[in-house]
């Protein structure tokens, strides 16, 4: 019982994984993802750097929507780190059938992209999107009508490629506050 609640400390599945994040940071492979814009891009490729990463769905309606609300808010808020390439904002569509380059430009259009900082990809098959959900704890599973229900976060990836946060799809505040503090290190 102690496992699963992290020590007693979570009463949800969702606490207890942030918990397991903070306490075993978790190694995000390199693997391929295809940008908005039509090339690939890796995590190994942004190492370096903080990244904040969402895991979308362009026609969801709800969490995601508010999530590239939040993305764009923080691309603005942000903007000196990412142009220092100290920091980029990373979404990773869990349904990459219907999620293809046009539609993540639309998505980002759609909610106030600026242009730099803020990268939209889909895995680029369906092995390493498997992993990715694993490696990030994310769970997505069919509606039935076409959608998903899904997890909502922001994860906090460090320049190490190693998974270190999970915060709050709705934080937009806490997730500034989590990098910007850990910027001035």
């Amino acid at each position: 019982m102690a496992s699963a609640t992290g020590g007693f400390r979570a009463y949800t599945t969702e606490t207890a994984r942030r918990i397991d994040v903070q306490v075993h940071p978790r190694l995000v492979p390199s693997l391929p993802l295809q940008t908005a814009g039509g090339g690939l891009i890796s995590f190994g490729a942004l190492r370096g750097r903080w990244l904040l990463v969402e895991f979308i769905h362009t026609r969801c309606t709800t969490y995601c929507s508010a999530q590239g609300g939040q993305f764009a808010r923080l691309q603005r808020e942000l903007a000196l780190p990412i142009a220092s390439d100290e920091l980029a904002l990373l979404s990773v569509s869990f349904d990459p059938a219907h999620d293809d380059a046009a539609a993540l430009v639309s998505f980002q259009r759609l909610h106030g992209d600026h242009g730099a900082g803020w990268i939209a990809t889909r895995p680029v098959d369906a092995a390493d999107l498997t992993t990715l959900l694993r490696v990030f704890g994310v769970v997505t599973v069919p509606d039935g009508l076409g959608g998903f229900v899904h997890d909502a976060a922001i994860a906090v990836v460090d320049p190490d490629s190693r998974l270190v946060a999970i915060l709050d799809w709705d934080g937009r505040d806490g997730a500034a506050r989590f990098v910007s503090q850990r910027l001035k290190r």
